[in-house]
């Protein structure tokens, strides 16, 4: 029989890539999520709780076998995760699954932090367990660009650097992580390109036909520094997905003219 896996933070944009292949791969799904959501024809079942909450989370890992962690916010990762061990060590959960940012150890920012304090809340939890770092998803650094552009003048923070990753090669490894045996902390998951922002910036404005005047600027302080010496980027032995900035820009731009 398949097994019966659950999948936090499901709805979301590595969610919409995880489930339909974890029901190509002949799982069973249940999906965790804050807002109701009627089943459809898709096989996959849909669960309401609030991790940060503690609400609904018992009945969500009722039989389960596998806990896929996708779910996250900009804080309260740590004490969401806390609920979510909590319950999935009383169900008798074999294998959680975590996915984390690279960085989380190093940087000085509490979402880092955070992240951090759940990696250490799954690696505590007694349930064998996987844990994936992973670099900011493209679709982030997409936001992040078309904020920065609405600006008359562009700014240039020196020595930030990303090497952002496609969400769609994070969801293939999660998958493949999920259905395999517990790995503790695996390698982690890079881009296949490092990028300053400015660079990244001004490749959307090229895509979108468009350009901006730029302002450098230096990042004072602990995280400045933490950014400079590259502390946000993956060490020699990561994965490397295989999607670039520049395809991932290029795909958008042909679903806008379709």
């Amino acid at each position: 029989m398949a097994a019966n896996i659950l999948v936090t933070g499901g709805t979301g944009t590595l969610g919409g890539h995880v489930v339909p292949l974890m029901r190509e791969a002949g799982r069973s799904v249940r999906v965790l999520s804050r807002h109701s959501r009627e089943a459809g024809g898709d096989g996959v079942e849909y669960v309401t709780g609030d991790l940060l909450k503690g609400t609904g989370i018992e009945a969500a890992v009722d039989g389960v076998e596998i806990v896929l962690h996708l779910a996250g916010g900009p804080k309260g990762d740590d004490e969401a995760t806390r609920n979510l061990v909590r319950a999935a060590a009383g169900a008798g959960v074999r294998h959680l699954v975590y996915i984390s940012v690279i960085g989380a150890d190093r940087l000085p920012l509490g979402y880092f932090k955070a992240k951090l304090g759940a990696e250490q809340a799954v690696s505590e939890s007694g349930i064998p367990w996987t844990t994936l770092r992973a670099a900011q998803f493209h679709d982030l650094a997409l936001k992040v660009a078309r904020t920065m552009t609405r600006l008359p003048v562009l700014p240039a923070p020196g020595g930030l650097r990303w090497e952002p990753v496609d969400s769609r090669d994070v969801a293939a490894r999660l998958v493949e992580l999920t259905l395999g045996e517990p790995a503790g902390l695996v390698p982690d998951l890079a881009g296949p390109a490092i990028y300053g922002l400015d660079e990244l910036v001004r490749g959307y404005l090229r895509a979108c036909g468009k350009q901006r005047l730029t302002l450098p600027v230096r990042m004072p302080g602990k995280v400045g520094r933490a950014y400079r010496s590259g502390e946000n980027l993956s060490f020699e032995g990561a994965a490397l997905g295989t999607r670039t900035w520049e395809d991932f820009l290029a795909e958008r731009a042909e679903k806008a003219a379709a």
